[in-house]
């Protein structure tokens, strides 16, 4: 798609925005990559590179094995989303809360920076949890991930729970965990009830959430998909626009004419 046609596209998803009340947006790791935080699939993707890294977002893995947390935790206290910083893309999105329009902002990445940006909270479903906090599996203890850090920092290449003992982990969303039931349902209601559904720097491939995307155009709702490559729903869509998130999104969901 050359930048012309992705222009024109832009304008008509910007049409669509505001002729459209009741916004749900769904983020995958797209939205990521220019605050310089690799995707998980792509050609430079996270576990493209180290499949390694996919070993350990895996639950079972994590729990059974001492030596993948520990390559875990050495992880965590490198990653670059501790330094970054939202991008066009995640302040983009908050002009539809100005404009009143945003129902939810549903994202699947773990990285905060929807936080960072200024969303609403309660317009908020991290999906798949947070880096940012850290909880143990066999209590309820959930602290800042800072304080977990710099444990590792003096030392402790797998820290415990202080409360029980238990395995720690960030608060994010491994392979064979289950999503929140709370999260996921309003996620589903909120995409039945929404005039437009925008998908945003995702595949669309990852289940259950990608889910709520056929769930509003069945029930109605607009889609708009920007992405840089091709997604699994395109077929779907009333508007694809390819090209960088940080350069299209300003542009469809700007001030506009309500």
């Amino acid at each position: 798609m050359n930048d012309h046609a992705a222009n024109e596209l832009s304008e008509e998803a910007a049409q669509l925005v505001s002729e459209s009340n009741r916004i749900v947006v769904l983020t995958g790791a797209g939205i990521s990559t220019d605050s310089e935080i690799p995707d998980y699939r792509g050609p430079k993707g996270v576990w493209t590179k180290n499949p390694g890294a996919e070993k350990r977002a895996t639950i079972q893995n994590y729990v059974a094995d001492p030596e993948i947390r520990k390559s875990a935790w050495a992880s965590r206290l490198g990653s670059p989303v501790w330094e970054a910083k939202p991008n066009k893309g995640h302040y983009a999105l908050l002009q539809l809360e100005v404009r009143n329009k945003l129902e939810l902002l549903i994202t699947q990445n773990v990285d905060g920076l929807h936080h960072k940006a200024g969303s609403d909270p309660e317009r908020l479903v991290e999906i798949h949890g947070s880096i940012r906090e850290v909880v143990c599996l066999g209590c309820d203890y959930r602290r800042p991930m800072a304080e977990a850090l710099d444990r590792v920092r003096n030392g402790e290449a797998d820290p415990d729970c202080p409360n029980c003992g238990g395995i720690l982990k960030s608060s994010t969303i491994s392979f064979g965990q289950s999503l929140v039931d709370a999260d996921l349902e309003r996620s589903a209601r909120a995409s039945a009830e929404c005039d437009l559904m925008l998908a945003i720097g995702s595949t669309l491939g990852v289940f259950p959430i990608a889910n709520v995307v056929p769930i509003a155009v069945q029930s109605g709702a607009r889609l708009v998909i920007l992405n840089g490559s091709p997604t699994e729903m395109d077929s779907l869509a009333d508007v694809v626009v390819r090209g960088s998130i940080s350069e299209f999104l300003p542009t469809i969901v700007g001030q506009g004419t309500d």
